[in-house]
Parts: structure tokens; sequence; C-alpha cells
């Protein structure tokens, strides 16, 4: 569906009264006495098309023409036990299991959670923000979306490798390990959960939350494809009444051991990781939030010939949004995104660059309520991209329909 075909359908959408809205479910369904809860999200995305794949995802997919189903369950089994799952379509492609784990609470009186299984992310602001009720815009920040061209079974056997490949990140390969073309990775994946082990303690000022998972934060695994897990904690605090302030970090075996094999030989994939740290900051005061969120993340990559990689490869990203309430039920919102990429050399004459090409991304757009959980949103996405094999700049509008219970 093309962008002003888009703003038609949300134009329409708009003026269907309150009163008839409400048939719609606007509270999770209940059974058992309340002992087995079932919810859903449902959103769809009609907008621009996107040649220039700034906005495809792990599942690759456009961001900006999707539709995603989510149904949701939890069980309460007993006072100490609850048993919480998610399943998920994305474009009426295949459902997944999107998350499935037992939280115990060891004390009733204490706050102290233990989940296992495949279980919500804890690194990271955003990550607690990925479903479309809870994005103020269509797009998502580039940190958790844009796929980069490193992937963790498929590694380059040089800077000069390495550097053809800039802007490829939506379709890449190299010489060594699985030489399938496939998708590289985003900074920290939104679309899929971790599985493991996680423990949240906590509440009022402090909070603290951490857990030991297959995979790394690029990319969450429900089997490792390595000899190694990954550690990560975050800790929020609260100074201040509408003030709350995160900090991140994560580590873990990134390549992959058939990849790291098909170099070294075995026992050598758990040098090859992943090292992420994050600080957030978000101000809610009467009609307005404000949030920022920077991420920084090195990857060890194998080094096979010269000229040699600069490790670590470092990517940096920068994102500030903003969300202002007009009048009940009518909001504003927008977002400036930054990501960046240490520089490696290839060649003396050429001289350094960075190892992927830089985006930088602002988003423009708002929402209308129709009722408390059915919001229609309209956005505007300019991306440029410095460098690389890909269009260098790419305008992109959307409108979205999401509903929730």
């Amino acid at each position: 569906m093309t962008a002003s075909r888009a703003v038609a359908v949300l134009a329409c959408l708009a003026v269907v009264s309150p009163a008839g809205a409400q048939i719609l479910p606007s509270e999770p369904i209940a059974f058992a006495d309340g002992r087995i809860t079932i919810g859903g999200d449902v959103s769809a995305s009609f907008g621009s098309r996107d040649p220039g794949f700034f906005d495809f995802t792990d599942y690759d997919h456009s961001a900006f023409r999707l539709f995603r189903l989510d149904v949701a369950a939890a069980a309460n089994v007993g006072d100490h036990v609850r048993v919480l799952g998610e399943i998920r379509t994305e474009n009426f492609g295949q459902v997944r299991l999107y998350a499935l784990y037992v939280r115990v609470r060891p004390w009733t009186t204490k706050s102290v959670d233990v989940n296992i299984g495949r279980v919500p992310p804890t690194f990271g602001a955003f990550s607690r923000r990925t479903y479309p009720s809870d994005n103020p815009l269509i797009g998502y920040p580039l940190a958790y979306q844009y796929l980069t061209t490193l992937r963790p079974d498929s590694v380059p056997g040089d800077a000069a490798e390495l550097l053809s490949k800039r802007s490829s990140g939506w379709l890449v390969r190299y010489r060594y390990g699985n030489q399938n073309i496939d998708k590289g990775v985003p900074l920290v994946s939104a679309f899929r959960w971790d599985t493991g082990v996680q423990v949240h303690t906590g509440s009022g000022a402090i909070q603290a939350t951490g857990a030991v998972t297959a995979g790394t934060i690029a990319n969450p695994l429900f089997h490792d494809d390595n000899s190694g897990r990954q550690y990560v904690g975050r800790v929020e605090v609260r100074p201040i009444a509408g003030m709350v302030a995160g900090f991140s970090g994560a580590r873990g075996p990134f390549v992959s051991a058939v990849a790291a094999r098909s170099i070294f030989g075995d026992g050598h994939d758990r040098e090859f990781t992943q090292t992420a740290w994050g600080a957030d900051l978000e101000y809610s005061r009467a009609y307005y939030i404000l949030r920022y969120e920077g991420i920084v993340s090195d990857w060890r990559m194998p080094i096979v010939r010269a000229p040699e990689l600069t490790l670590p490869l470092r990517s940096v990203s920068t994102m500030i949004e903003g969300k202002y309430k007009i009048i009940p039920g009518v909001y504003v919102a927008a977002r400036f995104d930054y990501l960046g990429f240490s520089d490696v050399t290839a060649t003396a004459a050429q001289g350094p660059l960075p190892w992927d090409a830089p985006v930088t991304r602002v988003e423009l757009g708002g929402g209308v309520s129709v009722q408390r959980n059915l919001v229609l949103k309209l956005s505007a996405q300019r991306n440029t991209r410095d460098g690389g094999r890909l269009r260098p700049k790419e305008t992109l509008v959307a409108g979205q329909v999401v509903f929730w219970f």
C-alpha cells in the first residue's frame, strides 16, 4: 500500500465514533476466577516501500509495512508460581513462540522474581517499549532495528572484505563460515527475547535485574551456537518523581562455533565476543515525556590475514525522543537517532573508514486515540546513510492502526 493510501485509510478510521468503538474488548480476557488471563496486541502499518532497507528487521520485514499479531497468556499456579507465554506472527507468516517462561516468587512478602525460559530482555530501555502500543512512533530506534554487516555465523577474512560490504546488512555473506546469503544483526534485537534465567529485585527508588542467557543481545538464541553464555545486567534508579535512569551491561560469545572452527579449529569460539554498555534517562511531567538512550557495542571478530581488522569493532548509538500530549487523546512525537562505527583501514591509499556506513534518522509523527486501547498513528521518517553500497537517503511515510486488550 502506498503512503497516500495509508493516510486515506487512517483518515477514514479516524471518523469512527468513540461510542461505536467500545464494542472492541478493552481488558484481558479472564478465566478460572481470574487465574488465567489472555491478552492481545494487533498492529497494521501501511507505508512507503523501503528500497534502501533502512527499516528492515530481524525477520526480513519492513517496520513501515508490517502486520503484527501477538497473543499472550498468563496462568497463576499458587502464590509463588506464574506461567507466561506469547505467540506472534508477522505479515501472516509463521507463528513463532515469542515468550514462554515460569516466574517464581520465592517470598510473597519480598520483591524478588526468578524467570526461567524465554524471558523478557534485560538490556536497555526501549526493549521494554517494543510493542506498538508503547512506541509513540512507527519506526524503531536504530540500535534496536538497523541491520549491521556483522553476522555470527559468517566472518570477513580482512578489513578490505568487511569494508566492501558497508550498508549491506540486509543481505550479506563473507569468506569464512556459512556461505549462504543472510542478514546481519542490530546492536540489540527488539524482535526476539532471551532464553535463560533472569532474576529481578528491588522496588521504589532502585531496581536491579540480572540474567544468564543463550546468544547475545544482538543475536538472542533458543539454543546456543557456541560454548559460552551471555551475562547481562541492568540497574534502574528513580531519584525524583517522573525521572528514571537506567544502566545496562552485557557480554557473551558472539561468533558461532562453526564459524570459529572454519578459521582456527575447535576451542576458540569463546574468544570472539559482543560486549555492550547502555545508559538511558526518562523524564515525564504534565503533558510531555523526554527520553535519551545511548549504547556502545564492541565486537571482537577473528583476525585472519592482513590488512587486519582493528579490534574491537565498535558501534555507538544515540537516541533522543519526545512526546507531547496536545489535548486528551491526541499527541505528537519526535525521535532523533544516530548510529556510528569505528574506523578500520584496508589500504594506506584509501585511509581509515567506518567499518559500516553511519546512519542518521529523524522521525516525526503523532497519534489519535479512538478509544483507550485503539490508536491511529502517522509518521514521516528521514534516513541518511554516509557511504556504502545502497542509496544514501530515503524518506518514508506510514500510517499505523494499533489495538490491544
